[in-house]
């Protein structure tokens, strides 16, 4: 906290309106109504857009403010010494937190999660559940996912509150579901693995639930039902007991009878919309648009729900306004959700946020859209340092707020989060970094498969090789160099804990170059050099590897439940068997006892085209995921 002012209030003159903030903030950071200090006060401001201006007068710092949460801005950046006057359009400013791909943020690091937005200038925060929230006499709803408890859910609505921030329901209510539908007292409501069997009345009781518990849980009306990439809607059980009927017909009757339990209990929907726009074409994408929706499919949607369009890949401002404004063709003003990318890689990607979250806002301001939200998936496993994606959140924030100074973003960022460092976290998110094709274009490199890529069949790296044979060389080097930029920052970790950073870089590290020497040693049966990895290279990488295993746990430990930690123990330890495995078969070729080794003869064909997903975590033959 050392690179922060101390700021003192006066509760005779600070609005009402900001007491709770005031005194939430102070739990963690230097304001108080007491001691010494710079002195701050507060006046409102009646515009149209939120807006902070912090000012320093002779002995004081003046916050004008529009909005609680304009004002909790302000309060950050008086912290972080910076007078500066900010404004957004976006009345609803905020994040959506996934925390159903194992990882469930305790209650302790969510209220700390929620200090941060505050100041950064968020007002909203959505909580993706699909199954992580626990209902009455659903024993096996959430089993074993650590799911919140009605009464931690209603004491971070009180929590959020106080900070300004609106905190909202984000379920599903028709697909993404296997995590219950796997048990067999689901199967009268399963249709498909994920998908829930529509018109069933058990279906509606089931879902009933779920509304009843957020009913009960938030003050805030609005939830969102989710109903995103159901695919095989109608194709399995439905399909045997009716028939086959069109996608639109039974997701509009299943969104109506939902809304109408929505209704019941005063709840305003949201939905995600793709798939009225996948359902209009035989490919099933979202981004098609030259597909019309037919109009009676549009007709059909109930006028009180609203549309969510997500879109975490273009960087090109018109695409997002083409698709904004199908939305409102359709009769709809739509929520926008961006993406701060936290999937699927284990440190928040800038590279990939900053493309996409600039031309996305530019385009949501031209076409004057309101409420925008950065989600931050977990998919595969959550095994993303989730504190590290706090940087983009900063750096998003600061975009809606039309903060297009870098500089004052690191400064905002460094003293908020302290002890930490805004261009170490970017440093170490370039390990997120590309591969170029023979023809000049980029695809994208993923750090999880590297890591998770089985060390003898080496199947997601040949995937990169194929398209550039300097690949790994290139990127040893390039993470030598990260590290060094990282290395006199490893003790901050009041966001993203650098040391973990280095230490993925550096497993990484000793993975490539043991399976460069692997392939390199065998192409040439250099018997010198097999003994060599199989007796010194194998077990550094192994302990590479375990060092990386602990860290990972204790960045786990520190702000989630250990429900899903499993997971990638599991992958962890599913490499290091891998690791005792080659060394084992380079043993067994160099005694006699194997004529070759089978793993390193085999070589994909070369029409076989390689692409981001090649070799998906590929701890097994043919890039079985281990989830």
């Amino acid at each position: 906290m050392s690179n922060m002012l101390k700021l003192v209030w006066n509760k005779q003159n600070t609005p009402q309106e900001l007491h709770s903030l005031l005194e939430t903030l102070g739990e963690e950071f230097p304001v108080s109504t007491d001691g010494e200090g710079v002195k701050i006060e507060f006046c409102p401001m009646p515009k149209a857009n939120a807006s902070s201006c912090v000012k320093k007068l002779k002995d004081k710092i003046l916050v004008e403010y529009t909005t609680p949460s304009s004002a909790a801005r302000g309060i950050g950046n008086a912290l972080a010494g910076l007078t500066v006057s900010n404004t957004t359009g976006f009345s609803t400013l905020g994040i959506m937190l996934d925390v159903s791909r194992n990882m469930v943020m305790t209650p302790q690091a969510l209220k700390r999660w929620f200090r941060r937005l505050a100041l950064a200038g968020y007002n909203t925060v959505m909580l993706y559940t699909e199954d992580t929230y626990q209902l009455d006499d659903e024993p096996v709803f959430g089993y074993m996912r650590g799911g919140y408890t009605l009464s931690e859910i209603q004491e971070l609505d009180a929590y959020a509150q106080n900070l300004g921030i609106e905190l909202i329901g984000c379920i599903q209510t028709l697909g993404h579901l296997e995590q219950i539908l796997q048990w067999s007292q689901y199967s009268p409501v399963r249709d498909t693995a994920s998908v829930l069997l529509a018109d069933q009345p058990e279906t509606e009781a089931l879902i009933e639930k779920m509304l009843q518990f957020w009913d009960k849980a938030l003050k805030s009306r609005r939830i969102h039902i989710g109903m995103d990439e159901t695919h095989d809607l109608g194709r399995g059980v439905f399909l045997d007991r009716f028939g086959y009927e069109r996608g639109f017909d039974i997701f509009n009757r299943h969104l109506n009878k939902v809304n109408s339990l929505c209704r019941k209990y005063g709840l305003q929907p949201q939905i995600w919309s793709d798939m009225y726009f996948r359902l209009a074409n035989p490919q099933q994408e979202y981004y098609n648009t030259s597909c019309p929706i037919p109009p009676e499919v549009q007709a059909a949607i109930p006028r009180n729900v609203q549309l969510v369009y997500w879109d975490y890949y273009h960087a090109e401002e018109e695409f997002y306004s083409r698709m904004l404004r199908r939305h409102k063709e359709m009769g709809f003003e739509p929520i926008m959700a961006s993406s701060v990318w936290t999937w699927p890689t284990l440190w928040y990607d800038h590279k990939k946020t900053a493309e996409t979250v600039r031309p996305c806002i530019t385009a949501c301001q031209k076409e004057n859209i309101r409420e925008l939200i950065f989600t931050m998936w977990g998919d595969d496993g959550a095994f993303c340092h989730i504190d590290s994606a706090l940087a983009g959140l900063f750096h998003a924030a600061d975009q809606a707020w039309q903060e297009m100074d870098n500089s004052l973003t690191e400064k905002r960022f460094d003293a908020l989060c302290a002890p930490t460092s805004f261009a170490a976290h970017l440093a170490a998110s370039r390990f997120n970094t590309m591969c170029q094709r023979p023809d000049g274009t980029l695809m994208k490199v993923f750090s999880s498969y590297l890591i998770w890529d089985d060390p003898l069949q080496s199947i997601a790296l040949e995937g990169y090789l194929r398209n550039d044979p300097a690949f790994s060389l290139k990127l040893i080097k390039e993470l030598r160099e990260i590290q060094k930029e990282l290395c006199p920052h490893l003790e901050k970790n009041g966001a993203g804990d650098l040391k973990h950073a280095y230490c993925i870089m550096e497993v990484l590290i000793q993975k490539l170059e043991l399976q460069n020497a692997l392939k390199a040693a065998y192409a040439e049966k250099d018997r010198a050099a097999l003994e060599k990895i199989a007796g010194e290279q194998i077990p550094q990488t192994a302990a590479a590897v375990t060092a990386f295993d602990n860290s990972f746990r204790k960045q786990w430990m520190r702000y989630a439940r250990p429900f899903g930690l499993e997971r990638i123990q599991g992958r962890n330890g599913a490499l290091l068997l891998r690791l005792q495995e080659t060394a084992l078969r380079i043993k067994e070729f160099l005694n006699g006892d194997i004529e070759k080794i089978d793993e390193l003869e085999c070589c994909l064909p070369q029409h076989i085209p390689a692409n981001e997903h090649y070799g998906r975590y590929a701890l097994v033959s043919g890039g079985t995921c281990i989830i």
